[in-house]
């Protein structure tokens, strides 16, 4: 069975698996305070060009919204999203579990609109009884979008400036951002997306690892006690050292000990401010792992785009990134049934489904070759 599913389908990539099994014997402290989860967050500090940023591993997508989400805000506040976004439509429900409202808002293609965002919080304040409603306390945005479009960096920079007009911090689920950050539609830099946010997160979990997202705090506002809170939501791991070992393969950009899979010329773990740590360097980024990932991922769904069109299937979305959109017919379908595996969207018609394939770095030739030669 080939599987275009989704892009965590597989388990975890060869590099990062190695580590795990280099290290696996090594006594280590729990709890995230071993030496890997330093060294991946002194890593992710120096990729990202923020030396003081705050870093921080949770397991799961799901986990990290909600604990970043309850964390930020307070018990009155709750959270603009696009309609479309995966806090608003398949989490469960775990936002608003956590005691916060996801306040819809209208999108197109999957992204929200500073200036729907500045008309919602404008028309709140503006009613009366606005005291009687929960309080708009955070924007959340995903990177690349459900839809997997791309924010320009002119619409970050605009979603940016209404978050400071109001004082509420713009946050970023980047469950799959090194394929957003690959895409030749990405006009930014990582440096210029960290700088664009409050807060956001690197995922893992869709981008290689066998499981794990790396949050960012930009501005020194990680909540207090975070550990804390953590715990409480029953979301701190005891063998922290699965999230740091991986984090540390995926940005580290030079090569591993092969004896205890320590990164060579890593860069200072005490305060994270080391100038001249690896990341600093323009371009270092594009050499670590993390990136690597996503341009296979990239090129898979290039390659993958072409036999669609060629294949003549229509696109139901122009997407720049590893997430396929497409409207099929069900008897076209029905032939890919136990040899290829698509993820269902919705129901286009009576005879129609807009479907998803997705393409990561598990994706291979063969693989493509085969959905052709289905299709």
């Amino acid at each position: 069975m080939v599987s275009f599913a989704s892009d965590y389908v597989a388990g975890a990539h060869p590099e990062l698996l190695g580590t795990l099994l280099r290290t696996n014997m090594e006594p280590l402290p729990g709890y995230g305070t071993d030496e890997y989860c330093d060294r991946a967050k002194a890593f992710i500090r120096a990729a990202v060009g923020i030396p003081d940023a705050d870093v921080e591993f949770i397991a799961g997508g799901t986990q990290t919204n909600q604990i970043v989400i309850s964390t930020m805000l307070h018990d009155w506040e709750g959270v603009l999203a696009a309609d479309t976004g995966h806090v608003t439509t398949h989490e469960a429900g775990a936002i608003e579990y956590s005691g916060h409202k996801v306040i819809p808002l209208t999108q197109t293609d999957g992204k929200i609109k500073a200036s729907t965002v500045d008309d919602y919080i404008a028309g709140f304040y503006s009613d009366e009884n606005h005291e009687h409603e929960v309080f708009p306390g955070m924007v959340y945005i995903s990177y690349p979008t459900e839809w997997g479009t791309l924010y320009t960096k002119d619409e970050l920079k605009d979603l940016h400036e209404v978050c400071r007009k109001y004082g509420m911090p713009l946050y970023i689920d980047g469950a799959r951002l090194a394929y957003g950050l690959a895409s030749s539609a990405c006009d930014l830099t990582i440096h210029e997306f960290a700088e664009l946010c409050d807060v956001f997160y690197i995922g893992g979990t869709k981008c290689g690892a066998l499981c794990g997202e790396a949050i960012v705090f930009t501005r020194g506002n990680r909540p207090e006690h975070f550990m804390n809170a953590v715990k409480k939501r029953g979301a701190l791991l005891a063998k922290g050292r699965l999230l740091g070992v991986q984090f540390d393969t995926l940005f580290s950009s030079f090569p591993t000990d092969t004896g205890s899979g320590a990164a060579q010329n890593a860069p200072d773990t005490g305060s994270g401010t080391d100038q001249n740590a690896p990341g600093n360097e323009c371009g270092l980024f594009e050499n670590t792992l993390y990136y690597e990932i996503g341009r296979h991922g990239i090129e898979m769904s290039e390659k993958l785009e072409k036999i669609l069109r060629d294949k003549g299937i229509k696109i139901y979305m122009e997407t720049p990134t590893n997430q396929k959109f497409v409207i099929m017919e069900d008897s076209r379908l029905e032939k890919l049934k136990g040899i290829v595996e698509y993820g269902f969207w919705e129901k286009a018609d009576d005879e129609h489904t807009v479907v998803r394939f997705a393409t990561s770095w598990s994706t291979t030739d063969e693989d493509l070759k085969t959905l052709a030669e289905v299709l």
